[in-house]
């Protein structure tokens, strides 16, 4: 849950769209050490390079893209159209245009493959409700709080020692890397405890090994933890949906 490359390609295309940034400067943070190919575009029969997409956002007239994390229950922000919805859903993200949605499936540690939906003759969906960043940022300290109560009572540290340190290191600034340079130094810090809270529900939400745990134990862990999985939610779809004032 902690890795979203749909949202660096949503503020990146977006900061390139926009022309706050240049296309060499939004391939090289959007390629790093990963293979890209991405299928379903647009005019192309087969696969093409990632550099390849980029450059034919803009013929396609998009201006902006949006991260939209769907679960179960919550597709807001996700066009009707044919297999999108179930692919978000599997992948848990979609970066989403006004004419193309792409939804990325990590192909073990080195390579990523994006399918790109045209949205043409879809009805546009009315993006989730976002909240500003103080607002996010505040929901996620009370989530916070709540949230290490619940974890205490699950004895989460019995089994994933780590938990402990991951909470305290909240309280220390450590800004997410990778994106634009003209991102708001709170929306960096946003995401970057909510990229940690990330982690700390990847391991919550996991069974403790060797643990016996029953279908009733599962469900009540599970709706402790909704909160702070809505929270991070909430807080990293603002972060990379940011935007800067024109």
């Amino acid at each position: 849950m902690h890795d979203f490359p749909a949202g660096r390609f949503g503020v990146w295309a977006t900061a390139w769209l926009s022309g706050r940034t240049s296309y060499d400067e939004a391939l090289d943070a959007l390629l790093g050490d990963t293979a890209h190919r991405v299928t379903g575009l647009p005019g192309a029969t087969e696969a093409v390079p990632l550099g390849w997409a980029l450059t034919a956002l803009r013929g396609l007239g998009e201006r902006r893209f949006r991260l939209v994390l769907p679960v179960p229950g919550d597709v807001r922000g996700l066009p009707a159209v044919p297999g999108l919805v179930a692919m978000a859903l599997e992948s848990g993200q979609a970066a989403v245009g006004e004419r193309l949605a792409v939804v990325p499936e990590e192909i073990g540690p080195e390579a990523i493959a994006w399918t790109a939906f045209p949205l043409d003759g879809a009805p546009p969906a009315a993006p989730p409700v976002e909240g500003t960043l103080r607002s996010v940022s505040g929901a996620l300290d009370l989530a916070v709080t709540d949230a290490a109560r619940t974890l205490a009572r699950l004895d989460l540290a019995r089994w994933h020692p780590e938990v402990p340190a991951l909470l305290a290191g909240l309280a220390r600034p450590a800004p997410a890397p990778g994106l634009p340079p003209d991102i708001d130094p709170l929306a960096l810090s946003v995401l970057g405890r909510a990229q940690r809270l990330a982690q700390v529900l990847d391991l919550a939400m996991a069974d403790a090994p060797g643990a016996a745990v029953t279908h009733t134990q599962a469900a009540a862990r599970d709706d402790a933890l909704r909160p702070l999985a809505d929270a991070v939610r909430e807080a990293v779809s603002a972060a990379y949906n940011w935007l800067p004032r024109p």
